[in-house]
């Protein structure tokens, strides 16, 4: 498979050692603003792509907002005040940078929304991210197979749904993908959503937070399953979603000999999670090849500075309210206990030891 073998980024640069040696100064500074380091995928994100900017001779002024919407606003207009040549934005909140893109443009700043799309601005020139209506799909259809192999007796099956921020652009995509799946076997009555929580104004998760899924679990939980009926799947659209969801089962029962996991999804692959499909807590996650992510990326933003002119770019699926953006869409993937050795282990996504 390919996108295993196309690209292993060298060693990780930490935020406070991004200064790149002298010959690089020739191409220019980059701004790359990523919302957090809570996230253990941002991290490898920041790192990974201004890796692979300074490999192509730019250098490169990363910071992150820890998902505080006026600490990203400072950073990127400061990074526009320094005259940076092209930034790079996984952003905290999509819909709050017009303004500052504004001052971009004015100054001929290339401005690349990364894997997050910044809405509701014209001056946003590109877009890189995963097929983020697939990931939903993925996950649904890992849900629904769980389903089967562990209770091919139960039906219909109690499922709860989790989205994700409903400040990030993607966390629609993600419902809406595993609707697609879900919602025809609800109307079939296959599934029943027992506590009657759905739609992304419901159930979506703000910055998503793990330890505020686990509290909507656990009302979940007090409020519709106190009655000795059982969760048989969770829908959870990332890892530490996903997390907090298996804290909050563990802390009524769910695990022991008399009470099997339910299915639960996520998504990042992120080394607690795959290590908790391992150990049967999580079901599946979706793996998005993050260092593949940031070489397009990198290599995008190099072809558009160098005055190239980028090649297959879809430009049709992602409206941000003023414009279609022009974007590359890469291939997530379904991960289980099945396939994990091979998806993320050894392809050097994550190493043996952080699973174990």
């Amino acid at each position: 498979m390919t996108l295993f073998k196309t690209f292993l980024l060298a060693a990780s640069v930490s935020v406070a050692a991004l200064a790149a040696p002298a010959y690089a100064q020739d191409k220019g500074l980059i701004g790359v603003a990523m919302p957090t380091q809570s996230s253990l995928r941002w991290i490898s994100d920041g790192n990974e792509l201004t890796t692979a900017l300074q490999g192509m001779g730019y250098t490169t002024d990363l910071q992150y907002a820890e998902d505080d919407i006026p600490n990203q606003l400072a950073q990127v207009e400061n990074m526009v005040t320094k005259g940076v040549k092209a930034l790079v934005i996984a952003s905290v909140d999509g819909t709050t940078l017009s303004a500052v893109l504004q001052q971009a443009a004015d100054q001929g700043i290339k401005v690349f929304a990364y894997d997050r799309l910044i809405r509701d601005s014209a001056n946003v020139d590109y877009y890189t991210t995963f097929d983020n209506f697939q990931v939903g799909v993925l996950q649904a259809n890992s849900l629904v197979k769980g389903l089967k192999e562990r209770f091919p007796d139960t039906k219909p099956w109690n499922v709860e749904l989790f989205g994700g921020s409903p400040d990030d652009n993607n966390a629609f995509f993600f419902y809406d993908g595993a609707m697609s799946v879900l919602q025809p076997m609800i109307d079939a009555g296959e599934i029943v959503i027992k506590s009657g929580q759905m739609g992304m104004d419901t159930v979506g998760t703000l910055r998503w937070d793990g330890a505020v899924a686990q509290s909507r679990m656990d009302n979940i939980l007090s409020a519709n399953y106190s009655d000795g009926s059982r969760v048989d799947g969770v829908l959870a659209p990332y890892d530490g979603l996903s997390r907090g969801i298996i804290s909050s089962l563990r802390g009524v029962g769910y695990g022991a000999a008399d009470q099997a996991w339910p299915v639960i999804t996520g998504q990042d692959a992120e080394a607690p999670s795959v290590k908790a499909i391992v150990a049967g807590e999580q079901y599946s996650t979706v793996y998005k090849d993050t260092r593949e992510l940031a070489k397009v990326t990198a290599e995008l933003v190099n072809t558009v500075l160098s005055g190239g002119t980028p090649e297959g770019l879809d430009t049709t699926t992602y409206n941000n309210g003023v414009k279609v953006v022009p974007s590359i869409l890469l291939t997530p993937y379904e991960v289980d206990v099945s396939n994990y050795q091979e998806l993320v282990i050894d392809s050097g996504y994550l190493k043996p030891e952080e699973i174990q």
